[in-house]
C-alpha cells in the first residue's frame, strides 16, 4: 500500500515535459486507448500494453511492449489498482512520464460495494490522488496476483462523467507536451465529451425503465455503472476478477436470489459461466448476456469505450425487461 501511495503522489508531482513532435503514447488498457485515441485522433495512434482477452491484474509483458514502455513519451494508466504489474515495469522501465488516471483530480472514486453491506455506497468520494497515514490505512485483501477486492474500486470508467473527466486529462498533458497541436487535442477532446454525453443521454433512457429490477453479477466490478444509473446490483458470485467463489459465499447469494428477488445473473466474458449457471439453477432467475466490463473483447481503437458502454447498458436492459 505505502508503495502505491508513494506512486501516486509521484505522479501528481512529474513536471510537464514537452517535445518536438507528437508523443509516443503508451496507455494500459483498451478502454483508456480508446479515449487517448479518440483524443489524438489523426496525429498519431496510442500503444496498448495489455493483450486482447488478457486478464488486466496478472500479465507478462513481451519484449516489445517493455521497449515500447521504456520509449514512451508519456503513460496513461488507469493506476496500480487495476494493472499492479505494470507498477513494476515502470519502475524497471526508468523514467517514463506518466499519468494515473485514477488518481488524477476530478475522477469521481468510490469503494468496491460489498454484498454484506448496504452503507457500501455512502464511501465515494471526489478528488485527486489520495494520501493516507500509513498507521491508519484501511484493510485490503489481495488475491495472488495483488489484485485488491476491498477498498478503492479502479473501473472508474464505467461512470461516463469519469470518462470525460479523463478526455480532459489526457488532452491537457498532451497539449502541454506538444503545444504545436494543442487546437486539436482540444477540439477532439471536446467532440469525445459530446460523443460520450450522447451515449450518456441513450443509457439514461434505456435503463431508467429497470432501475428496480434486481441483479447480480460475475464479478464485483459495476459499482460505478449502477451508482451513476440508479440500478440494483444485489451482489457479485467473484469478489475480483482473479478469485474464485467459495461455497459459503455461493450459498449466501443463492439465498439472497429468492429474498431479494433477483431477476437477473450476468456472468462475464472471459469467465467461466457454470458457477453462476449453477447458482441460479432451479430458481426463477434469468442468465443474462455476458458482460465485458474491461473491453477486452473488443477490437480496440476510438470506438471501443461507446460500444463497451452500450454493450453492458444493452445487456442489461435485454435481461431485466425480459428478453
Amino acid at each position: 500500500m505505502r508503495s502505491s501511495v508513494i506512486l501516486s503522489l509521484a505522479l501528481c508531482a512529474t513536471p510537464a515535459l514537452t517535445w518536438a513532435e507528437v508523443p509516443k503514447v503508451v496507455t494500459n488498457m483498451p478502454v483508456v486507448q480508446s479515449l487517448a485515441a479518440q483524443v489524438m485522433g489523426t496525429l498519431g495512434r496510442p500503444d496498448v500494453l495489455l493483450d486482447r482477452g488478457a486478464d488486466p491484474h496478472s500479465y507478462q509483458m513481451k519484449p516489445s511492449q517493455a521497449r515500447a514502455l521504456q520509449n514512451a513519451d508519456l503513460l496513461l494508466w488507469v493506476g496500480p489498482e487495476m494493472t499492479p504489474w505494470l507498477q513494476r515495469a515502470i519502475e524497471a522501465a526508468g523514467n517514463v512520464h506518466q499519468i494515473a488516471l485514477l488518481h488524477s483530480q476530478g475522477t469521481h472514486q468510490q469503494n468496491f460495494i460489498d454484498d454484506d453491506d448496504d452503507d457500501a455506497h455512502d464511501h465515494d468520494h471526489d478528488h485527486g490522488a489520495e494520501t493516507h497515514d500509513e498507521d491508519h490505512e484501511p484493510a485490503h485483501e489481495h488475491d495472488a496476483d495483488g489484485h485488491s477486492h476491498e477498498g478503492l474500486d479502479p473501473h472508474a470508467w464505467l461512470d461516463p462523467h469519469n470518462a470525460e473527466n479523463w478526455v480532459d486529462i489526457i488532452a491537457g498533458a498532451l497539449s502541454k507536451a506538444d503545444p504545436a497541436n494543442a487546437a486539436t487535442y482540444a477540439a477532439n477532446a471536446k467532440a469525445a465529451q459530446a460523443r460520450i454525453e450522447t451515449l450518456d443521454q441513450d443509457l439514461q433512457i434505456l435503463l431508467a425503465p429497470v432501475q428496480d429490477h434486481p441483479f447480480i453479477v460475475y464479478h464485483a466490478a459495476y459499482g460505478y455503472f449502477a451508482q451513476h444509473y440508479g440500478l440494483a446490483d444485489q451482489g457479485s458470485v467473484a469478489f475480483g476478477d482473479a478469485t474464485d467463489p467459495g461455497a459459503a459465499h455461493l450459498s449466501e447469494l443463492r439465498t439472497d436470489l429468492n429474498q431479494k428477488n433477483v431477476i437477473c445473473a450476468f456472468p462475464e466474458s472471459g469467465h467461466d459461466p457454470r458457477p453462476m449457471e449453477r447458482l441460479i439453477d432451479g430458481t426463477q432467475v434469468r442468465l443474462g448476456k455476458a458482460l465485458d466490463p474491461e473491453g477486452l473483447a473488443l477490437a480496440s481503437g476510438p470506438d471501443l469505450y461507446d460500444t463497451l458502454m452500450r454493450d453492458i447498458g444493452g445487456n442489461l436492459a435485454d435481461c431485466l425487461n425480459g428478453q
